[in-house]
């Protein structure tokens, strides 16, 4: 498993543009939470630049950009388990309301 050292080259400059758009989504998280919005829609950007920034860390750091199709399967299923949840507190939430 002998990889050259253009290949090694290539996988670096790959983690360093990922780790440079990490750290660039960062600040766009930081520079967002200055700008007064309401709260829903405050929790939907955070939330959409934090979904953008576990993309990048499961696709490159945890290698599943190259993964076969099962590794997808299981990886949809925990993101509808997961929406599932958030929806029933958010409806145990407007019950109490009511």
């Amino acid at each position: 498993m002998s990889e050259s050292a253009a290949d090694i080259k290539k996988h670096v400059r790959i983690y360093i543009t990922v780790f440079i758009s990490l750290a660039i989504l960062t600040g766009v998280t930081v520079g967002a939470s200055y700008i007064h919005m309401n709260v829903a829609m405050t929790v939907t950007v955070a939330l959409f630049i934090a979904s953008l920034k576990a993309g990048l860390v499961a696709s490159y750091f945890m290698h599943l950009i190259s993964e076969k199709k099962l590794i997808y399967s299981v990886l949809i299923l925990t993101g509808v388990f997961f929406i599932a949840m958030m929806f029933l507190v958010l409806l145990a939430y407007y019950d109490r309301l009511t």
